[in-house]
Parts: structure tokens; sequence; C-alpha cells
């Protein structure tokens, strides 16, 4: 008679990389929440995440009402609001009336804001080629197309509200 296999248990492989996987995500927060990972050289942690995000944004689209970066920012009109006044303030960005409609706004970098931003994304570009030295152009590569997948993913997933999981996702009570 043959021997019946015997079933080793084990944790599932998917559920200890989804740990695993979750656990370098929290890491990779703190780490860079604590290091700002601001750049290197004279325009390191020069200019703060929120400050960055926006200019990079007008820069990407342009000049753009506060609702519609609000939108594509995923965040309130007040905290766009709130965020673009010390930038306003300190001429990175331009603030004028809306053409079709003269109670709203329309912000535009500024040549200085322009410039500024440049200094700042090179100083970050330098900061994450030192970080990925010895890295390959292709692992350069699907770093980023991962990343850029697993930013999209939250996006999608973030309600009006701000909540992380929609309530379709999560978990049934009890």
């Amino acid at each position: 008679m043959t021997p019946e296999p015997t079933q080793v248990t084990t944790a599932a492989p998917e559920s200890d990389l989804l740990d695993a996987l979750q656990h370098e995500v929290a890491v990779f927060a703190r780490r860079a929440e604590q290091t700002r990972l601001g750049g290197l050289g004279p325009a390191r942690n020069s200019m703060d995440r929120a400050a960055y995000l926006l200019l990079s944004r007008l820069d990407q689209q342009g000049p753009t009402g506060v609702k519609a970066l609000a939108a594509g920012m995923g965040i309130d009109s007040s905290t766009v609001t709130r965020q673009v006044a010390p930038l306003v303030d300190s001429g990175l960005v331009s603030r004028t009336a809306d053409p079709e409609d003269g109670r709203a706004v329309v912000l535009q970098l500024s040549e200085r804001g322009s410039d500024r931003l440049q200094e700042v994304r090179t100083s970050r570009r330098r900061l994450v080629s030192t970080l990925t030295t010895d890295w390959t152009e292709e692992e350069r590569d699907s770093f980023c197309a991962l990343l850029t997948r697993f930013n999209s993913a939250i996006s999608r997933m973030q309600t009006n509200t701000g909540a992380i999981i929609p309530a379709s996702l999560s978990p049934e009570p009890g």
C-alpha cells in the first residue's frame, strides 16, 4: 500500500508577500517623511512636499483654476487655497482673476517659480540617482512603473471624503 502524501501546512506565500509589501510601504513612507527625500546639495529640503507637488502640477498643466487643481491632485479646494497662498506671497505662483468668471481664480507658475522648481527637481534627481546608483536602467524603469501603478491604484480608491478604502471593498462588520 502506498502511503498518502503528507500535507505540509505553511503560511500562504501570497499572504507572506503582502505582509512584506505592506511593511516595506510603511517603512518607505516613514523614511520618506523623516528625510523628506528633499534632494542633495544647496536645494536639499528647501521645498516642502505640498509646494513641490503644487508647482509640479502647475508646470504640467499650465494656468489652472483652484477647483481644477484641487480635483487633479485629489485634495480639497480650501487646501489648495491655503497651500498656494505662501507660493503667491513668495512670487513662485501668480494668481489672477479667471477671464470667463471674475469670481474664480487662475493660478500660474511664475518664471521665478519655474526656476525654483527646476532647481529642486535637479536636487531631487541627484538624490534618486544616488539612492539607485547600483540599479540597472531596467530596474529603475520597473520601479518607477510599479510605483506609478501603485500610486494610481491608491488614487482610484480614494473617495470624495478622502477615505482610502471605499465602502464596497471594506470588510463586513462583525
